[in-house]
């Protein structure tokens, strides 16, 4: 366009008196129109110029105006087309405007019909203009989110990598140490930092920064204290998980429950070189709700009350509250289950890879 105002025309007709009254007016009021006689020459044009609209009239030679819009509009940067019909049936309008035309104008002998062109013209350029400011602010808007998706990740990276050497300094520490009380409270403060470290290890190596696939990063945490802690004391750890999707803040929650629960089955559940299953249990519970469980065959609550200092009971509490629920324990001379049911935060189904 040669101004915010003014625009250029291609004005396809069989029609050259008309035309010519056309691009008379148009021209007069500092805009440009090239004339077409029909479909084909029309074409030609729209293929070798730029044209910022395009008015097609429907009764031509050859081809009608239905027959030659599409491929207008499959012309690369196709022109917003505004359809010409002399034709009182509304079906032609109708099919037009189906087409992909942006507006359409009753054509007649009238000194009316220029001007109605003019503003049919004017107002589809005026839609096509919203559209590409539209279509560039939603562009602007997905470069901004990719970007700070990116950051998130970095910043996950960097935080999984952080949280990752905290434990491996842990784990030395715990090597020089022979008092028991001691190596277990710091096998109980390394799988805190696990389950957090698990949460941010997930994001940035997921497409997706919002939530994390629970399932999958409960394997990893098993898998992790599986290696950590209960091979050293003859428990096995199993994981069977369905496939659930929670906020990251669900998810450093229920990791750090597990990782509770977990290691104070490791310790009380089964006597020294005895060993046993400790089982964790994901799945749905009807809508939204999820249900963890966290089971063993032992006897290590006896009287259905966590063991220990108290400061595991207080950070189970707390991340129970977090979650919105309380952990329920249960107890008999088979075993002993922890059990909670929350509302998951964009339940979806995920894979276990994510």
């Amino acid at each position: 366009m040669q101004s915010p105002n003014l625009f250029r025309l291609l004005y396809i007709d069989d029609d050259p008196g008309l035309g010519r009254l056309i691009q008379k007016q148009f021209e007069r009021a500092g805009h440009k129109v090239d004339l077409a006689s029909d479909g084909d020459m029309g074409l030609g044009l729209l293929a070798a110029q730029n044209y910022d609209v395009c008015a097609l009239d429907h009764h031509m030679p050859g081809r009608d105006g239905l027959d030659v819009l599409p491929e207008i509009l499959a012309i690369g940067n196709a022109p917003p087309v505004v359809y010409v019909t002399g034709a009182q049936d509304g079906r032609i309008a109708v099919a037009a405007l189906r087409t992909g035309a942006a507006d359409y104008v009753i054509k007649d002998a009238s000194e009316d019909f220029p001007h109605l062109l003019l503003r049919a013209v004017e107002d589809a350029l005026e839609r096509r203009r919203l559209s590409l400011a539209a279509e560039r602010v939603q562009a602007e808007v997905i470069r901004e989110r990719d970007r700070a998706e990116a950051l998130l990740r970095e910043v996950n990276h960097r935080v999984g990598n952080s949280l990752q050497l905290v434990t491996s300094f842990i784990h030395l520490q715990r090597r020089q140490l022979t008092d028991v009380a001691a190596r277990d409270a710091l096998d109980r403060v390394q799988a805190r930092i696990e389950a957090v470290s698990q949460v941010h290890r997930r994001l940035y190596t997921s497409g997706d920064v919002t939530g994390v696939a629970l399932d999958g990063y409960l394997q990893g945490l098993v898998d992790e204290l599986s290696y950590s802690m209960a091979a050293d004391k003859g428990a096995t750890t199993v994981l069977r998980a369905e496939p659930v999707w929670v906020s990251t803040d669900q998810a450093v929650a229920v990791g750090v429950i597990v990782a509770e629960l977990v290691t104070n089955a490791v310790k009380y559940a089964y006597q020294p070189g005895q060993g046993g299953e400790i089982r964790v249990l994901l799945g749905h519970d009807g809508g939204a709700s999820v249900r963890l469980s966290v089971e063993d065959d032992g006897v290590g609550m006896g009287d259905a009350n966590p063991k220990g200092t108290g400061l595991g009971g207080q950070i189970l509490a707390a991340m129970a509250t977090d979650l919105g629920t309380k952990i329920q324990f249960e107890s008999s001379t088979q075993g002993t289950r922890a059990h909670l049911v929350f509302t998951a935060e964009g339940v979806r189904k995920s894979s276990s890879g994510l």
